[in-house]
């Protein structure tokens, strides 16, 4: 098997981004839109979007968006394709993003995630998040709650 790489996300992977998410029951399920907007560098609101992916097989099996509003962050979406999950690709992501966010200064990140994505919740605690609260009923079909987590950064991480 070749290594993974995690890229920038570009407008060439817009289609497999929202092929990978609409696949996937737990992912948000974004226009091919609202990802475009994520990669307008002119956009108010900045974003990092990155890609895994499988060199040389030109198949995308992963991406992140996160929001920036510097000094901190929010994950606004990670989603791993079903034949690539439990392999280290979403660490890989987190990993990048993580690079990302503190070559920009930001100094905390927060997401939200379903009470009953345990594996998603897993995998933040391993990568230093912990939980912050709770959002009653948050979710729809079916409805859920959210769990809110954060992680501080520092900037030994960098180095």
């Amino acid at each position: 098997m070749t290594p993974r790489q995690v890229r920038p996300m570009i407008q060439q992977d817009l289609v497999q981004v929202v092929e990978i998410a609409n696949s996937l029951a737990e992912a948000p399920h974004w226009s091919i839109d609202a990802y475009q907007s994520a990669l307008d560098s002119q956009s108010p609101v900045r974003r990092i979007a990155l890609v895994a992916e499988e060199p040389g097989q030109e198949r995308l099996i992963g991406f992140l968006v996160a929001k920036m509003v510097i000094p901190e962050s929010e994950l606004e979406t990670i989603a791993v394709a079903a034949d690539a999950q439990g392999a280290g690709v979403g660490g890989l992501l987190i990993d990048a993003m993580i690079e990302e966010l503190l070559k920009k200064q930001v100094a905390e990140v927060h997401l939200e995630v379903r009470n009953s994505n345990e594996r998603a919740r897993r995998l933040y605690r391993r990568y230093g998040f912990g939980e912050t609260g709770r959002r009653a009923g948050y979710y729809s079909d079916p409805i859920e709650d959210a769990v809110l987590m954060s992680r501080f950064l520092r900037p030994a991480e960098c180095e």
